[in-house]
């Protein structure tokens, strides 16, 4: 039997946990929802810092890293990760306000096609801007908004989805993951089955983009958001993306401003407005530089460290997890998906006593995430988590469980935990 010692010795990408900051001795399993602070995006953001203090408003055109086309410069490289052409993607707003955006350009409903299917597992930002753009349409969400349910309260069947995918739908919105259970869809098969019934599809990425690789060009999805400060360590509340398939290019963008005008022709100051040929006319406003210069850090480190690589260590951490504690804490429930194409990057367990279990593994230097009312997730990153850190989570968890020092804690949430 390999040891978790000789997993580390062949691990590929062993050498890239010495670029994040981390606190001695923890064990950090959070990163499916914020991740970690890499070297390369602090001294991207230091830089950035310094070409303002260094050429004032010249930065826009001068300097290592321009601001006026840093976006687009930036788009082109993220490109790869999700399997799109470098027009097709840019990286701008959050994964709400480009939701808002890709609806307001896309989904034009009509008196036969007039429901978005969503599923009821969703992050509830999303099912939000659903519901916001239903009634500015003058749709009742009640009747115009559809749930794909959930048999188990933790994933869904794609039957149930297929279903779903009636001729009066007009877009699905799904996730890549869902973020309780760690669920990967089946976007291929799903965007075949949307496009025969002549629906838009589009994906939230927030749980995938830097986990696994992508092919949204290739299988022919519409349009996809998503965050990068998970997997992609961009910092808190870092810029986000989004991809549009280049066939709804001709389109103009629902909400339309300064930074979607055709570069050569931004600054004329012409009140008609000159839409940019690619993903950059979905752009609204003003860049937020420093916002998105850690991503520029992590850009490097991916280009380096290779998605497929990432994606394959993570299933071997994720395989090692889910093994080592369902021999040695049976009593938290999996309710993750085992076959490798039905997972993200993080296990996620059940246990009615959830919340104070993540309390004491805080205080043991593990950082887990806590969804409510009863799921403890553990997101073993590839770029920063060795086998070693998921051996030692699983051997905590166990001395948890067995001497039940949850009980030591109050079963209140934390705001963030």
């Amino acid at each position: 039997m390999v040891t978790v010692k000789q997993l580390d010795e062949q691990d590929l990408l062993k050498n890239f946990k010495d670029e994040f900051y981390m606190e001695d001795g923890q064990i950090y399993m959070d990163g499916n929802s914020l991740g970690l602070m890499s070297k390369r995006a602090e001294a991207k953001l230091l830089s950035l810092m310094d070409s303002w203090k260094s050429f004032g408003i010249d930065g826009w055109t001068e300097g290592d890293n321009p601001w006026f086309t840093l976006a687009e410069d930036m788009s082109s490289r993220i490109a790869p990760f999700v399997g799109a052409k470098a027009n097709e993607v840019m990286v701008t707003g959050s994964i709400t306000s480009n939701i808002h955006q890709m609806l307001s350009t896309l989904f034009l409903p009509t008196a036969e096609r007039a429901v978005i299917l969503v599923d009821e597992l969703n992050f509830p930002s999303d099912i939000y801007a659903v519901e916001s753009h239903l009634r500015l349409r003058g749709l009742d969400p009640e009747q115009y908004m559809r749930k794909v349910r959930s048999r188990n309260g933790y994933t869904l069947e794609l039957e149930d989805i297929m279903e779903q995918l009636t001729e009066d739908v007009a877009i699905v919105l799904l996730p890549s993951v869902l973020y309780r259970s760690g669920q990967l869809l089946a976007i291929k098969q799903i965007t075949e089955a949307a496009h025969e019934k002549g629906i838009l599809v589009g994906f939230d990425l927030a749980h995938s983009i830097g986990a696994l690789p992508h092919e949204l060009h290739e299988d022919d999805v519409d349009f996809a958001v998503w965050c990068h400060y998970k997997y992609m360590n961009s910092g808190p509340g870092g810029t986000g993306g989004l991809y549009i398939h280049e066939r709804h290019h001709h389109l103009l963008p629902g909400n339309a401003g300064w930074f979607g005008s055709d570069k050569t022709k931004q600054f004329d100051m012409d009140h008609q407005f000159s839409k940019a040929e690619g993903a950059g006319a979905y752009q609204i406003g003003t860049p937020n530089i420093f916002s998105m210069a850690p991503l520029l850090g992590s850009i490097e480190i991916f280009e380096e460290a290779d998605i497929a690589l990432v994606r394959d260590k993570s299933l071997q951490l994720t395989s090692l997890l889910r093994d080592r504690l369902a021999v040695n804490v049976p009593e938290l429930d999996e309710v993750t998906p085992r076959p490798d194409d039905e997972r993200g990057g993080h296990i996620a367990l059940s246990h009615p006593e959830a919340a104070r279990i993540c309390k004491a593994l805080k205080d043991e230097g593990v950082v887990p995430d806590f969804r409510a009312p009863n799921i403890i997730r553990l997101a073993p990153v590839a770029l920063y988590t060795s086998f070693e850190d998921v051996e030692r989570t699983v051997m905590i968890l166990k001395k948890i469980m067995a001497e039940e020092l949850y009980k030591n804690y109050s079963n209140e949430r934390n705001v963030v935990a």
